[in-house]
This record gives structure tokens, sequence and C-alpha cells, in this order.
């Protein structure tokens, strides 16, 4: 039989005993700025102070690597910063030198590039092949009404004799 105190068993209190000297307050936190609600913008960190006290490093978001608009694949020679940071690197360090530079990657330039020509190279071809075509009914027509005068001639000579 084990006499219950307020609710409590005696074990209870024994650990109570042994563990309440060790127990301390927590020291409790707060947020540094206005901002109270625990969303991705509003990750924190607890680092405690050289004098022994906790206090609230704010996290940074990670950055995502540029990517590129057509393929979707990381773009080389640009660094993966916030778009803060990134708008206090140097021009040289945002982009790469060539066309699209700091937009699309190598392989999609050289695409764009090589169809672009193709696509030039087929308008050349048709306007090529439609005066050709224009030229052979012209020269169709040509020799249709040399045919009808000539036949007409024929047809006029046959009528005096």
């Amino acid at each position: 039989y084990q006499r219950r105190v307020h609710g409590r068993s005696p074990s209870f209190d024994r650990i109570l005993v042994i563990f309440l000297p060790h127990l301390k307050m927590v020291q409790r936190l707060t947020y540094r700025r206005r901002h109270g609600f625990d969303t991705l913008s509003n990750k924190i960190e607890k680092i405690r102070a050289p004098g022994g006290k906790l206090v609230l490093h704010y996290l940074t978001k990670n950055a995502a690597r540029p990517k590129c608009g057509d393929c979707g694949s990381n773009l080389s020679g640009i660094p993966a910063v916030r778009p803060k940071a990134l708008r206090s690197l140097h021009s040289s360090q945002r982009t790469v030198s060539r066309p699209y530079g700091g937009s699309r990657c190598s392989g999609c330039v050289k695409e764009r590039i090589i169809r672009a020509f193709l696509v030039e190279e087929q308008k050349i071809v048709k306007s090529v092949l439609r005066l050709r075509a224009n030229q052979l009914k012209a020269v169709e027509k040509d020799t249709k009404s040399k045919e009808k005068k000539a036949q007409s001639k024929k047809g006029k000579v046959a009528k005096k004799k």
C-alpha cells in the first residue's frame, strides 16, 4: 500500500528530489523583428553567445542556381546568390559574355543560331523555287501565245485562199 499525496505517487516524489536541483528555468526567446510567424522567410537558429546567453539568429534562404529558360539546366559561370546580392555583383559576374548570356545555356544558344540559319536558308530556297515557277509559267505563257499567234496567222492565210 502506497500513500498518494495530491494525486502523485511516492516514486514520482523521489524522481523530483533527484532531478530538481539540476533543473533550471529555460531562457525565453522572442523574435527580434516584428514578423512573428514561423514562415520560410522568418527562419531562426538558437545560438549560445559567449556570455552563455541564448540569442536568435535569422537564417537566410538558400539561393537557387540560375536556370536556362529553354531546357531548365543550371547556367554555368553565374554564382548562386539571392537577388539582392546578385544586384550588388559586378556586371561581368552576373552574365556570360555571349548572346543570351545570363538567360540561356550554350547548347540552347547554339540550337537557336542553327535554327535561325536554317529558317533563313528555307526562306531563300522557297523564294528561289517561287521565282523558278514564275519563270516557267512566263515561258509557258510565251510559248502558248506564240502558238496562238502562229495558229491565227495560219487561219488568216487559209481564209485568204
